[in-house]
């Protein structure tokens, strides 16, 4: 794909998605570290009804501490890995508490120290939290820049490097969140929404689901 066409995908993505941002809920930084936590295999929908009553009763490093895992856990036994996840969540607000003024950190490696907290969660924090252009490539964004032809790699990291190396850097901001929009709503997985695409003469995927 070129540069050109590379070009207009975005732009016209941009002009399509007048608000790309995060469908998690969240009021602070603590609170979207919290929800990008919960929301490892779990959609968005699930994470955003759990955290509507905890953050009610919780909504900072102490007092959610302060809940333990048991008590966390009733507020979250309806995502998936509920059990680790309380646990990663308790371990990481102890962390903040004690290395970083309970506040969450702006730098990668302090991030990925977190238990639970893996490249693609800090990507997501790094972007939203702190405006880097960073690009957190989950199975939206993998399978729209394979499809598309965007930026086409075997793994996540190949993907995410790729991006980072191709999109237009007007972009590079909101490329996170323009990508996982389109793959959730139009490019989605069985059958994707080819006749409602606004990039479907861009897209370089051969298999269009034009009926």
């Amino acid at each position: 794909m070129n540069p050109q066409k590379r070009q207009e995908i975005f732009a016209r993505l941009c002009e399509h998605i007048r608000e790309p941002k995060s469908e998690l809920e969240y009021r602070s930084n603590f609170e979207l570290l919290i929800s990008v936590l919960l929301s490892a295999q779990a959609t968005d929908v699930s994470v955003n009804k759990a955290t509507a009553g905890l953050y009610a009763v919780a909504n900072t490093p102490e007092t959610m501490l302060a809940l333990g895992e048991e008590g966390l856990r009733e507020y979250i036994k309806t995502i998936g890995l509920f059990n680790s996840k309380a646990k990663n969540v308790i371990a990481t607000c102890k962390i903040l508490i004690d290395q970083h003024d309970s506040e969450v950190p702006d730098d990668r490696s302090a991030l990925e120290a977190l238990p639970g907290v893996g490249r693609k969660t800090a990507n997501v924090i790094l972007n939203v939290a702190f405006g880097h252009p960073t690009i957190a490539v989950d199975t939206h964004i993998f399978r729209v820049s394979n499809r598309t032809g965007i930026a086409p790699g075997k793994d996540v990291l190949a993907v995410e490097k790729k991006l980072l190396r191709l999109v237009p850097q007007e972009f590079k901001l909101d490329a996170h969140h323009l990508l996982i929009l389109h793959g959730r709503y139009t490019c989605i997985a069985r059958k994707p929404r080819c006749v409602s695409c606004v990039i479907a003469d861009l897209c370089e995927f051969k298999q269009k689901n034009i009926e």
